[in-house]
């Protein structure tokens, strides 16, 4: 997280200090409170506001310099829109948006929290702040030099002035364990491969410890023993070691059947023997975006101590094509005993998923596992990049987790499973093969991936478009997105917390 923005909340009547942010709607209505303590300078708001076109759209600013009867030294207005039209997601974005404005100066900022038609409650403040600190994220701590005219940036203070401070403490304080939990996954993500390989992966994932979450390691002797050797294929290329980190978190009743979170953590994959084109090919450092978003969800749920007991599995490997690296044409058996034969060396996510979904599921016995992966560039070509491909054997959870995509505007949009695609990846030598070719390429990854679930409700997240390189939003403007963190915390409060 940006060391350099603090959010804290005061008083309604706390005096407004350098930077005053107020809201405005679609008819320049501003709330009640925002009135009384601009003074006659609200009336300034729509002669500004004419003057700059101004007029209320929704994430919209006005920004007015030392504005005449306020003792702010500068008033932010945002635009809210129609009142009537505010959804969830345009409190994050408010807060995004107040975020961008900052500038690199260090400043004292008071947001009025109040909408201009009612007052903000306690959790849409919070909500407010979050987004603050969600666009306020940057990842420069491997740059030693600033930009020519550059300067060192202060420690921005934004105090959000509400009605009742210790509901709106009180709401942050969960926010901001799944805030924090998204800027784990955005680190992640974001670290080059030098640095994030397997065991280092591990050992970072294993800091979770601190929260209360209890941390299982396997090694490669520990999976050799399991009979993984459809992840162990993946990882006989590389220099580094395989990882398989499996964290619990028990805050549900002693005994209830655990809930499980599968991430894919290919930490580089120059795709192996079948060897990626050069162009773009450090973007794979990403290829960990599912892993990342695990180990991101598990610090949210632990920090805000979620009443549910889960477990959180990541298949850490390193995809290199060295002389003992896995061959188009080998067969490999995974752990489910079936057998796979390679066709190409750069399908490798789902190999890794086949073993850890397995274990997880004869292990844990969950009453359903998500998996998400960064795993075909095919979801991409169907689906852009602002929705991730959702598979499933389940109605209920599918539509569960279309339900929290929407209100965390973290969107997922259903693709089909069929017995009819099986076909395109029967091999003649093996049970199965691991690539289906050009046609539904993402389809039928996940066709392969529901081989290795053993009859447990499960869901396949395909994030390959939105958990790196997804365009620039009001409250992420960083490479890694930490897609998925939010949107996985919000569907275990909805629907699995303390629930029988």
């Amino acid at each position: 997280m940006s060391d350099t923005v603090k959010v804290g909340f005061v008083p309604l009547s706390q005096a407004a200090r350098g930077t005053l942010v107020v809201f405005a709607d679609d008819a320049l209505k501003l709330g009640k409170a925002t009135t009384k303590a601009l003074g006659a300078a609200a009336a300034l708001v729509k002669r500004a506001a004419a003057t700059g076109k101004f007029k209320g759209k929704n994430g919209s600013t006005l920004d007015i310099l030392a504005p005449e009867g306020v003792k702010a030294d500068r008033l932010l207005v945002i635009g809210t829109g129609k009142a009537e039209e505010i959804k969830e997601t345009d409190l994050l974005k408010f807060g995004g948006v107040l975020a961008g404005k900052l500038g690199a100066s260090a400043d004292a900022i008071t947001v009025i929290a109040e909408l201009p038609s009612t007052d903000m409650t306690a959790e849409q403040a919070a909500s407010v702040a979050s987004g603050v600190l969600l666009r306020a994220y940057k990842f420069d701590r491997y740059k030693t030099k600033k930009k020519d005219g550059e300067e060192k940036a202060g420690t921005v203070s934004v105090s959000l002035a509400v009605g009742d401070v210790a509901a709106a403490k009180k709401a942050f304080a969960s926010d901001n364990a799944v805030v924090n939990g998204v800027v784990i996954a955005r680190d992640l993500v974001n670290e080059p491969p030098n640095v994030l390989f397997p065991v280092e992966f591990a050992r970072r994932a294993g800091e979770l410890k601190k929260l209360g979450v209890t941390i299982e390691v396997l090694d490669v002797k520990a999976m050799q023993k399991l009979g993984m050797g459809a992840l162990l294929g993946v990882a006989q290329g590389s220099a580094n070691p395989a990882r398989i980190v499996v964290m619990r978190w028990n805050g549900g009743k002693k005994g209830e059947q655990p809930i499980a979170f599968i991430g894919k953590g290919v930490t580089f994959d120059t795709g192996g023997i079948s060897i990626k084109p050069a162009g773009s090919m450090e973007d794979m450092k990403g290829d960990m975006g599912g892993a990342a978003c695990v180990v991101g969800l598990m610090h949210a749920l632990a920090g805000r101590k979620a009443k549910a007991n889960v477990i959180g599995a990541i298949g850490l490997v390193e995809n290199m094509p060295d002389g003992n690296a896995q061959r188009p044409g080998d067969i490999v058996t995974s752990m489910s005993g079936q057998t796979i034969e390679i066709i190409n060396t750069d399908a490798e996510g789902r190999l890794v998923l086949a073993d850890v979904l397995w274990y997880v599921a004869k292990k844990h016995k969950p009453a359903f596992m998500i998996d998400l992966a960064t795993l075909t560039g095919a979801i991409m070509v169907a689906l852009g990049t602002d929705h991730a491909g959702l598979f499933s054997n389940n109605d209920e959870l599918a539509t569960r987790l279309a339900t929290v995509g929407q209100a965390t505007g973290e969107r997922v949009w259903r693709m089909p499973l069929s017995p009819d695609y099986d076909k395109l990846i029967d091999s003649q030598f093996a049970d199965m093969k691991n690539t289906g070719g050009r046609y539904g390429g993402s389809i039928t990854a996940a066709q392969f991936l529901q081989r290795f679930v053993d009859g447990t409700p499960w869901a396949h997240l395909d994030i390959a478009g939105t958990a790196m390189g997804a365009p620039k939003t009001e409250i992420n403007q960083s490479w890694g997105s930490g897609y998925g963190v939010r949107l996985l915390d919000r569907l275990v409060a909805d629907y699995y917390e303390g629930k029988k």
